[in-house]
């Protein structure tokens, strides 16, 4: 991608799954990157640049000031984006989402450079329509476990709104739907990592809920490719945008491809659903279509065959 040649780069969660990806692919495309992450929940780089001066690194919490270099593009990936992880400190995932944001917006108007921000399609919350639009308002519970980071982002998103409208900023959000591909951790917390890890262990695969629940899974590599049309796309300047597989999967549909992949004879078992947890999910993705020339390429059963045959789940320290 041409777009991308010696471009300066931040990328705010850089450390983290989708980020460390998002990463190698600017690395890829002849960008210099810059990651900045707190490894609350990331990992140290596992990235190739091309010379060590391509990449640089800080050890940082967004939420605080900082020296950051001038940047042509800014990524804002840094947030904790599972249950287990965004609950554990609910108040940090607040600051994170929306004082994090605000730093993030600040140094992307005094660059003058596009800030495109990892949104999620928890801002629809458990939805009244189907498949879920942006034009859609949501329906979350503000005061419920999920809310810290559910109306987070929701709330960044209305900051980032707001300064399109009143300070001209180049903003792009990106509501990404569950994504799922290497370098996840069997300490996660999400369906796919966790089925896969009982699967290998050869325990019962445990569904929160009776199953029915649907979710559209989308191989990283493709959430990555909309990641970086959208900093490039000057059509997707102020606009949000779902990026996520419209390919709709029920979980119990989902744990029986991951048991019969490993061969696991287990049982799956049925615990209680999680509060607030979403009955439906799936993205209508027309926007990033038409905007970006975009769909996922990546079928769920190869994705899933991938992961299997490479072990790519990887395990906690």
């Amino acid at each position: 991608m041409s777009f991308w040649h010696d471009k300066i780069v931040i990328v705010a969660g850089g450390a983290g799954f989708i980020g460390q990806h998002l990463v190698q692919a600017l690395l890829n495309a002849h960008a210099s990157v810059h990651v900045i992450d707190n490894h609350s929940t990331g990992r140290a780089l596992e990235v190739q640049p091309r010379t060590q001066q391509q990449l640089t690194q800080q050890h940082h919490d967004i939420c605080t000031p900082t020296m950051m270099p001038k940047a042509d593009v800014v990524y804002n990936l840094a947030s904790p984006a599972s249950p287990v992880h965004y609950q554990g400190d609910p108040i940090q995932t607040w600051k994170t989402n929306v004082l994090g944001t605000l730093k993030m917006l600040e140094h992307a108007l005094d660059c003058g450079a596009t800030l495109v921000q990892a949104s999620t399609s928890e801002v629809y919350g458990d939805p009244l329509s189907h498949p879920q639009k942006e034009t859609d308002w949501g329906n979350v519970n503000p005061i419920g476990p999920r809310a810290c980071y559910d109306e987070s982002k929701r709330a960044a998103e209305a900051l980032l709104m707001d300064a399109v409208r009143t300070a001209s900023a180049d903003v792009r959000i990106a509501r990404i739907f569950n994504t799922y591909g290497p370098g996840m951790t069997d300490s996660d917390g999400r369906a796919i990592p966790n089925f896969a890890t009982q699967a290998e262990q050869g325990t019962p695969l445990t569904i929160y809920g009776d199953g029915t629940q649907t979710r559209s899974f989308c191989h990283v590599s493709d959430t990555v490719e909309g990641l970086m049309r959208l900093g490039m796309v000057d059509a997707a300047k102020g606009q949000v945008i779902n990026i996520g597989n419209p390919t709709e999967v029920t979980i119990l549909e989902i744990a029986q491809q991951i048991n019969a992949l490993f061969g696991n004879k287990s049982d799956i078992v049925f615990e209680d659903r999680p509060v607030d947890d979403p009955q439906r999910r799936c993205p209508d993705i027309g926007r990033a279509e038409s905007l970006l020339d975009w769909t996922p390429q990546m079928k769920l059963q190869d994705g899933l065959i991938t992961l299997h045959q490479t072990g790519q789940i990887r395990k906690s320290a």
